[in-house]
């Protein structure tokens, strides 16, 4: 706990965990053949957003100010992909007759539409996002990474916005 007290390395603690996230992704995508939906793609974003953001945070050693940038902006990472994990955690509980019609593909969606429709679109959800291929301790994917995100905010928030030894930036 002791090591934790210090914001270098509690955000390389930060940056370690996103980076798992990932790898496990990754192994799911490759390994056990589940293929991504367009939320889990989104939350993907998110986690390597925060991820990035924890492995700055820890490289350039920050003062006060910065600190609370690092924290404030890996909450809002966090905040966005723990929203988008809600999403798709919430698609995964209506019933079967509710579930939006699966649409079509991400890379075809991006060559087709703009920004703005495609991220109206996916983040309305089709059926492929209410499928639960996977599931830990009674969780499916996107619960595990809502629940990830929520404490990786606060933990950013924590590491980074309590700073006690911090000099001005």
């Amino acid at each position: 706990m002791k090591l934790l007290m210090n914001p270098r390395a509690a955000n390389l603690l930060g940056a370690l965990v996103c980076a798992s996230m990932m790898g496990f992704a990754l192994f799911a995508q490759y390994g056990l053949d589940l293929e991504p939906c367009p939320l889990c793609v989104l939350q993907r974003v998110a986690v390597i957003t925060m991820g990035v953001i924890f492995a700055v945070a820890a490289l350039h050693r920050p003062g006060r100010v910065g600190s609370f940038i690092y924290g404030g902006l890996v909450a809002v990472a966090a905040g966005a992909g723990a929203g988008v994990a809600g999403r798709q955690v919430w698609l995964q509980t209506l019933p079967k007759d509710q579930v939006p019609a699966c649409g079509p593909g991400l890379d075809f969606m991006l060559d087709t539409f703009g920004l703005g429709e495609v991220l109206q679109m996916v983040l309305s959800g089709s059926g492929e996002c209410a499928d639960v291929a996977w599931r830990f301790l009674g969780l499916s994917m996107p619960a595990w990474v809502l629940l990830w995100c929520v404490a990786l905010g606060f933990f950013a928030l924590w590491a980074n916005w309590r700073h006690p030894g911090a000099t001005a930036a």
